[in-house]
């Protein structure tokens, strides 16, 4: 009998404790320049626990990536992105990780912002 209430306190607990636990979309960005580093970027992040998503666009340099913040940090998936060459906001690569980048993937590093889109303008 204390065995088996002392399971249900035990399951009471877990429920309640996982309720701190939330599953959390973030967008950042992040330095590359074609497809090749579209995956590299998007594997990182997926190779966290608790990153069920990740989808880097080439054009406006962000990603989104959904976590779980129970398992995984932003600064977690940041630090591993930048582990495989990319700078992102708040952490950049090391000059050897960015050095072991092929050719096409070389990004200028002296800037980390989204590209400036054109301006339409209407005449009246």
């Amino acid at each position: 009998m204390k065995t088996k209430v002392l399971s249900v306190v035990v399951v009471i607990l877990m429920g309640t404790l996982s309720g701190f636990a939330k599953i959390k979309s973030e967008k950042f960005l992040v330095n590359g320049k074609c497809e090749m580093c579209e995956k590299r970027i998007e594997m990182a992040a997926l190779s966290l626990e608790g990153v069920s998503k990740a989808d880097w666009n080439k054009e406006t340099k962000e990603i989104e990536v959904t976590l779980n913040d129970a398992k995984t940090s932003l600064q977690n998936v940041k630090e591993a992105i930048a582990k495989v060459g990319h700078d992102t906001e708040g952490v950049k690569a090391t000059e050897e990780a960015y050095n072991e980048l092929p050719a096409c993937c070389k990004y200028d590093r002296s800037v980390l912002k989204a590209p400036v889109k054109p301006m339409k303008y209407e005449h009246r």
